[in-house]
């Protein structure tokens, strides 16, 4: 949808789940939104940024998620409604500022999105967010569709403010990207003028009285929670099973009965609502059956939640079998989907099912395996981060100390794989990759002596390794750092960072330097551009002799997708076909075996390598690739 900030209620619109919850903030009144991006929860942030001018609204993406939740904390304490969003991951980095802000509560309304990726279609980890909302005792809403994820954050900024604390509400992958019809509600007319009233203290101590007004906070929540619309039960009056089910997993359910043609002894206990609890009005249904089977993604926290209230309301409701992850019916991990509820569902009731004809499956991947060529995780024609593995694969390789590359979070964690010459050798959380080496670079007094690469990009850099860095340089480890500078948080789709000098909303700001920063520690910095491969690798190998302390490289190019936007690339590639010797090379095809680029192909019907014009960029690093010379670049 365009018209984003149009004030059109009753209208029906398509959208996306990410803009719905835009939507819904929009029609909430909110003046704050910040986060930081990561799939699934960029779109959200993008779309209030199409709106922030027309609405007067104050978009921004946070240097990191912890900064964005207390920079809206900061515009709440204000009395403006506000909204933090983030993926799974960047709850564990706001936590510590969730849970103070937890204790000290709020003024205006204050929603903090978390969008889960089950199966990690996009991530490190199929981490369940859920965990923080028991944590920092904050009220919990799961939508399910696009429409109630519209209505669900209209709605968490009302109880925030009833209840003078934060709300989280949670998405999944399958519901931040699905797409469907949503109807508009009305968007506000103005709002006040933000003002901090000194008389009221926003704070965490004494810590134990603070503790018990949160839990005063959960019961009013969960009061709300016993009314909600959220939360329903369909299905007949006695089922002989119930499913309890949350988010997206309450529409796979329905399906599954569907399926299974189960509608006459199956009910659905829908819950909107699952933290706190609702235990009146989940208690009064799950005493209807005494089998529950519970659908939900990623952990059993609803699982676990149902069977307290279970064994806490047993004399009333009756004893109750439950079917979830802990009893192996449903898979502890990866997304959940119709066929696997309708399996869970089948072995209950003590049916065969198999999703979808099994011929029909048999035939499809046998025309799969004959007809779709192998794909694997690559980096893009023309990605400046191919040629910086190239160059320190080069150098690691020629060096007898057995180096080795600590990696971190961005596109640049694929150099685990192939695509990047296996050679990172670990990665985990965002800024880790830097915190690691400084750990290997204090380690030369006990004999260490493998020389460490630590790489980094650039929106990674100034997210999380910054503190790392200086923990690294005051007590004087020794490691190699290499900011991987590709002008963008290319991973998650191009957002901009404070190295861009750009704002989420277009506006030109004055750009971060990284190597000023740098400078400012005292560490010796050398820019150089990855496209360049041999000046690259002679600078690598000359750092790389010498590491009694930090030592830096920026490796600057903008990602191939941003600068073939903007400026396009110098030279247009070809292979004679004269000097490729094809077969009989003696180099077993390097160029495209170990190289790697998509752009540069095996042409079996000629037996030489070709360039894929389609594809090939022109950037023109392959060109140092061929021992025999065969792969040319001409200026454009």
């Amino acid at each position: 949808m365009d018209d984003m900030a149009g004030d059109h209620p009753g209208a029906e619109v398509l959208l996306q789940g990410n803009e719905a919850m835009a939507r819904g903030a929009l029609e909430a009144g909110v003046a704050w939104a910040s986060g930081y991006p990561g799939n699934p929860s960029s779109e959200i942030i993008e779309t209030l940024a199409r709106a922030a001018s027309e609405k007067r609204l104050y978009v921004e993406w946070s240097v990191n998620e912890k900064v964005a939740l207390e920079a809206a904390a900061a515009a709440s304490f204000a009395g403006m409604r506000a909204l933090a969003t983030m993926k799974q991951n960047g709850v564990n980095v706001c936590l510590d500022a969730l849970t103070s802000l937890a204790l000290s509560g709020i003024k205006g309304g204050l929603v903090l999105i978390a969008a889960d990726d089950p199966s990690s279609i996009s991530s490190g980890n199929e981490e369940d967010s859920r965990f923080a909302a028991a944590l920092a005792h904050l009220p919990l809403l799961e939508p399910a569709t696009p429409q109630e994820a519209k209505d669900m954050v209209r709605f968490a900024f009302d109880l925030s403010e009833r209840i003078g604390n934060i709300c989280l509400v949670r998405s999944v992958s399958r519901l931040s990207h699905t797409r469907a019809n949503v109807i508009l509600g009305e968007l506000p007319g103005g709002r006040g003028r933000p003002r901090f009233d000194t008389s009221r203290p926003f704070i965490t101590l004494p810590a134990v009285p603070h503790h018990q007004v949160m839990y005063d906070k959960l019961d009013q929540a969960e009061a709300e929670f016993e009314e909600s619309p959220f939360n329903h039960y369909e299905g007949p009056p006695k089922p002989d099973l119930m499913i309890a089910a949350c988010g997206p997993s309450y529409l796979y359910a329905r399906e599954a009965v569907e399926m299974l043609g189960l509608e006459d002894r199956t009910g659905i206990l829908k819950l909107g609502t699952t933290y706190p609890l609702p235990q009146k009005f989940v208690a009064e249904h799950l005493a209807k059956a005494a089998s529950v089977l519970v659908a939900e993604e990623i952990d059993p926290v609803l699982e676990r939640s149902l069977k307290v209230l279970a064994a806490e309301t047993g004399d009333r409701i009756g004893a109750k079998r439950f079917y979830g992850k802990r009893s192996g019916h449903v898979s502890p991990t990866g997304e959940s989907g119709p066929g696997l509820v309708a399996r869970a569902l089948a072995r209950i009731v003590g049916r065969e099912f198999e999703p979808g004809d099994p011929d029909y499956r048999r035939r499809a991947a046998q025309v799969v395996d004959e007809l779709v060529p192998p794909r694997e995780f690559g980096f893009c024609p023309g990605c400046p981060h191919r040629a910086s593995y190239w160059a320190i694969k080069q150098v690691l390789a020629s060096d007898d100390r057995q180096g080795f590359v600590v990696g971190d979070v961005g596109c640049y964690t694929m150099g685990i794989w192939p695509t990047g010459f296996n050679q990172v050798k670990m990665a985990h959380a965002m800024g880790s990759g830097v915190g690691m080496s400084s750990g290997f670079g204090k380690l030369d007094a006990m004999g260490f002596a493998q020389p460490v690469i630590s790489v980094v990009g650039d929106s990674t850099f100034f997210h999380a390794a910054i503190p790392a860095l200086i923990n690294a340089t005051y007590n004087q480890a020794g490691f190699l750092l290499v900011v991987l500078d590709n002008a963008a948080t290319a991973m998650t789709g191009f957002q901009p960072h404070p190295g861009t000098g750009v704002s989420v909303t277009g506006e030109r700001l004055s750009r971060i330097s990284i190597e000023r920063i740098c400078d400012a520690m005292g560490l010796e910095v050398t820019v150089c551009d990855p496209y360049d491969i041999e000046s690259t690798t002679a600078v690598l190998r000359d750092r790389l002799r010498r590491l009694d302390t930090v030592r830096v490289i920026i490796m600057r190019r903008p990602c191939a997708l941003v600068q073939g936007r903007a400026d396009g690339f110098d030279y247009r590639m070809h292979v004679d076909e004269n000097l490729c010797r094809g077969e009989e090379c003696g180099c077993d095809r390097y160029c495209n075996r170990v190289f790697r680029c998509p752009g540069l192909v095996w042409d079996a019907s000629s037996n030489r390598a070709r360039i894929d014009e389609v594809i090939c960029v022109g950037c023109g690093v392959c060109e140092t690739v061929c021992p025999a010379g065969a792969i040319v670049k001409e200026t454009i």
